[in-house]
């Protein structure tokens, strides 16, 4: 075999591994694409459903706050009524993340490049974020929606004392949620209690396998 004809067979070669390259390179992305569009599909049944489940309790409570408000005001025990008023506030808001998250999900297109869903991924992570951290705030209200005007001239000292633990607990650590709940402590052992749902991990292995073919094809650009 003559220099020319090794040339040639070098060429040949190297072409072959190129395609081999290219294909592989494809198949992946494509893999990948229809494993992220497939999780992100089962997140859809419990999205909806929660949202479903949200506005039909917020539809009740609006209508029988707006009752109250409208027909016996100033007979209604005052914290109970501000109490459930911020809680179907808070939960009205939530709703309002969920329904964007559901939205976010169903745009989520196979044939998209990697790139745009990374960034329909990212919103839906942050969003989620948010929604806890929202959630997490009515706490405090779980705590003061049974309290009364008649506390101050029949309660104990006791019963101050117990109720004002838990109350001032419950803000305490809806506040210091608040501002804690973030990404970057993701691998913090109460983070993880508290995502350790269904939701949050489909997300996170969906925003994993993008970033492996991201690495992939990264490595096959510098090699």
């Amino acid at each position: 075999m003559n220099e020319l004809e090794l040339k040639k067979l070098w060429q040949t070669t190297n072409n072959k591994l190129d395609e081999s390259i290219v294909i592989n390179k494809k198949n992946t992305e494509d893999i990948t694409r229809v494993k992220v569009h497939s999780i992100l599909c089962s997140m859809k049944p419990i999205k909806f459903f929660t949202l479903l489940l949200g506005i039909l309790w917020v539809g009740i409570g609006v209508i029988a706050l707006g009752s109250v408000y409208l027909n016996s005001f100033f007979e209604a025990n005052k914290f109970f009524l501000f109490s459930a008023s911020i809680q179907v506030g808070l939960t009205a808001m939530a709703l309002y993340v969920y329904l964007y998250q559901l939205i976010t999900i169903y745009q989520v297109d196979i044939t998209d490049p990697i790139i745009r869903t990374q960034e329909k991924l990212s919103s839906l992570k942050i969003s989620t974020l948010w929604v806890t951290r929202i959630l997490f705030l009515q706490l405090p209200v779980w705590t003061t929606f049974w309290w009364n005007e008649t506390m101050p001239t029949d309660w104990s000292i006791l019963q101050w004392v117990v109720t004002l633990f838990f109350t001032i607990s419950f803000t305490f650590i809806a506040i210091w949620l608040f501002f804690n709940i973030k990404y970057e402590n993701r691998n913090k052992k109460w983070f993880q209690l508290i995502f350790s749902g269904k939701e949050w991990t489909s997300l996170m292995k969906s925003m994993e396998l993008l970033e492996q073919v991201e690495d992939y094809k990264r490595q096959n650009a510098s090699s």
